[in-house]
């Protein structure tokens, strides 16, 4: 067993640049996993940093100095995030709430329509149990109720490490882009010698990460506003709620569009009813989600839909249960980098080599 464990680890760390990889790789993730919440405003201007540089890089090519346009993607970028406060965020708030109040009369309806079941089908239900599923229903959906307005009640508290977080951000956004190649000069100096492996890591996964995280807000940019223009058309109510959840869900793949599926079902339903309007609407929607995961991902995420879809599913579960909504978010990106750590990784055989050199001594040779 000993020598079973001593050929693995001289097989995977003979080199000392996997070594320095390993470590380097353990003491990001070890340092995430332990002061993550207090790094959060780091790792928010971390990734706006990361969608911000391409449009940086774009004006720089244009001949503009990169400090100006760092300035003015900045600024162009804030008034947006500001329009999208004020403007979007009441209208999303007036909508949960009336979501909210409209769930006792759902229930009501809802549970007209279960009394019916056992004499439509009376052999396949029966009233007491569809009076335990109608208490058991009430009971879940009244802690879900009390779950969320709890969670509302938390939020208020956090008012001020938001404003403070409002302050924070742009700043570090500011010098995250502007002094980019001086703090990238600053870290390198700490690297230990023969971290070759770890810059070339790095090279292959930063871009993929830049990419992927400006793709990912487009996507949900695109998939928010294909559904709300479906969801309004079609006179949907809570129209915009619905299709902001929409483009929310692509940040959780495969996962996501199952889940936002029941609510816009279930409201489309208590709305219209099994009509015509009610099949055309989930129709619209399939062809969304259908041309998201068909087109549009594969245009934006060339880089990474070479990941298996089973890969992705787990890569979402680990680092969404280790990192909470940072590992969702980067889930891909992260399996991204595991993948290449696992194609650059060096390995020796040493018990092959050593058997290769055995059979090629002259001693060999002679007998």
């Amino acid at each position: 067993m000993f020598d079973l464990i001593r050929d693995w680890y001289d097989r995977n760390f003979s080199d000392p640049q996997a070594v320095i990889l390993a470590f380097l790789l353990l003491s990001v993730f070890g340092l995430i996993l332990v002061f993550g919440d207090i790094m959060a405003p780091a790792l928010v201007a971390l990734v706006l940093a990361y969608l911000l540089e391409g449009v940086v890089g774009l004006l720089q090519r244009c001949g503009l100095p990169r400090t100006p346009s760092v300035v003015l993607v900045l600024l162009v970028f804030i008034t947006l995030s500001l329009i999208l406060a004020f403007g979007v965020v009441p209208v999303l708030s007036q909508q949960v709430t009336q979501v909210i109040r409209a769930i006792p009369a759902m229930i009501v309806q809802g549970q007209e329509q279960l009394l019916k079941l056992p004499d439509k089908y009376p052999e396949v239900f029966t009233v007491e149990q569809i009076t335990e599923l109608i208490g058991t229903l009430r009971a879940e959906l009244g802690q879900a109720t009390q779950d969320v307005l709890e969670f509302s009640f938390a939020q208020v508290g956090t008012l001020v490490i938001m404003g403070v977080y409002a302050v924070l951000v742009p700043l570090m956004v500011f010098f995250t882009l502007k002094d980019k190649d001086k703090l990238l000069a600053w870290a390198q100096k700490f690297m230990p010698r023969g971290s070759e492996l770890s810059f070339q890591v790095w090279r292959e996964v930063d871009q993929k990460i830049a990419n992927y995280i400006r793709g990912k807000f487009v996507e949900i940019a695109i998939v928010w506003l294909a559904s709300y223009l479906v969801f309004a058309f079609s006179d949907l109510d809570y129209s915009l709620l619905l299709s902001f959840l929409v483009g929310i869900s692509v940040i959780v793949p495969y996962i996501g569009a199952v889940v936002v599926t029941v609510p816009i079902a279930i409201i489309a339903y208590f709305q219209w009813g099994l009509t015509a309007q009610f099949w055309w609407l989930m129709l619209y929607y399939q062809i969304i989600q259908i041309l998201d995961g068909n087109a549009l991902v594969p245009l934006l995420f060339s880089e990474v839909v070479n990941l298996h879809p089973l890969a992705i599913i787990l890569a979402v579960l680990f680092f969404g249960g280790l990192f909470g909504v940072w590992g969702v978010f980067f889930a891909i990106p992260l399996a991204t980098l595991a993948q290449t750590v696992l194609k650059v990784w060096p390995r020796s055989d040493v018990r092959a080599s050593s058997l290769a050199k055995a059979a090629g001594s002259p001693k060999s040779a002679k007998e």
